[in-house]
């Protein structure tokens, strides 16, 4: 059987007068988006746009709930608690069916935003609270998580269809998580040392550390971001690579 995997950007992340990303160019390289929905980026005229686009292109609809952070690019730590985390990610989420529903569609997954994502990689109550939130919005949607991560243990706890993701242009630590951004080299920026981290995540599911060291993980779906200015030419040999390497692109 031919090995799969999604490919997902971050995308709606404009508002108001300030453009954000290449979604155009983008959305017909990838498999599903993650789509802003007013928080950290994204206002109502986004969402309907963007999703409109997504739909042109079949590519999947996702969430992309984040911390209440629209100055900070959602990227700022915010002490909140998990009654907290439950009512934004119901709110946000509500908010981009809402909007799919208007255009005959309905959201096929939901994967977190900066730093409410990587809070809810180590934070198992967080974790759990956002999952239930998704699972009480629609409990068929399927959560997108950090591979090996708390997303995908409380997850699976609670019974809801998830993919573990990795990342084409983060470099990674040795217990599996993700560099901080504010650490030298958290970021990839030449093509080909991402394209050699992606073949060896599906091909090989590792991933090799900053300190060299292997790390096992599942690739289920793989992110890139939408809001880098390589985002373009990354995804576009990305998904050349993939399937130059027999592997079929598609949403899990």
């Amino acid at each position: 059987m031919s090995k799969t995997l999604d490919l997902n950007c971050d995308m709606g992340e404009s508002y108001g007068a300030w453009p954000m990303g290449n979604d155009a160019a983008v959305l017909p390289l990838v498999s599903s988006a993650n789509i802003a929905c007013g928080f950290h980026g994204g206002d109502p005229g986004t969402m309907r746009k963007t999703v409109a686009l997504a739909l042109d292109n079949g590519v999947a609809l996702g969430a992309h709930p984040s911390l209440p952070d629209l100055g900070g690019f959602g990227r700022r730590v915010m002490q909140i608690s998990p009654q907290e985390a439950y009512d934004m990610v119901v709110y946000q989420v509500g908010a981009l069916a809402g909007v799919a529903a208007s255009q005959g569609a309905r959201l096929h997954h939901v994967k977190a935003h900066g730093a409410l994502y990587n809070m809810a990689a180590k934070d198992a109550a967080l974790a759990r609270a956002i999952c239930t939130a998704v699972r009480d919005v629609d409990h068929e949607l399927i959560v997108y998580g950090l591979a090996g991560s708390a997303w995908i243990t409380e997850a699976r706890k609670l019974d809801l269809s998830c993919a573990q993701e990795v990342f084409a242009d983060r470099s990674y630590q040795d217990d599996g998580s993700l560099t901080p951004r504010t650490q030298p080299g958290a970021m990839i920026t030449d093509v080909d040392q991402a394209v050699a981290q992606v073949l060896q995540m599906v091909q090989q599911d590792s991933v090799t550390s900053v300190s060299g060291k292997t790390v096992m993980l599942t690739a289920d779906t793989l992110c890139i971001h939408g809001d880098q200015p390589n985002a373009l030419p990354f995804a576009s040999a990305i998904r050349q690579a993939l399937q130059a390497a027999g592997i079929v692109i598609t949403p899990p």
